[in-house]
């Protein structure tokens, strides 16, 4: 997983603004919606021991081991415009979306080895 300049900043306002401290943001995917899955992004407290930990630009991107073969290869975006503002997955495991964008179809990266 990598970040486009505007995550790495948005992250970096986000997590300098919060109330308490921030290690960094989790991602996720959780099953809901109408195409099946949605991606999640919260603030992370500590990082756990079953997280992979992707630094890019100078901030921490936390994985969901669950997740993890389904962000294989995702850029991270930010865009805000006058009617909203929101992180981006440009996802090559993405398979469809649904009309709305709020939920997606995903398929687990194959792995070579």
């Amino acid at each position: 997983m990598r970040l486009t300049d505007a995550a790495a900043q948005r992250i970096t306002e986000l997590t300098q603004r919060a109330d308490s401290e921030i290690v960094g943001l989790r991602v996720g995917v959780k099953n809901g919606g109408c195409a099946g899955q949605s991606y999640t992004v919260e603030y992370a407290h500590e990082i756990r021991p079953t997280d992979e930990v992707v630094e890019d630009k100078g901030v921490k991107i936390l994985v969901d081991p669950k997740a993890v073969l389904f962000l294989l290869g995702t850029e991270m975006d930010y865009k805000a415009d006058k009617m909203q503002a929101q992180f981006v997955f440009n996802n090559p495991n993405q398979i469809s979306a649904c009309g709305c964008g709020e939920s997606v179809e995903l398929r687990p990266a194959k792995v070579e080895g």
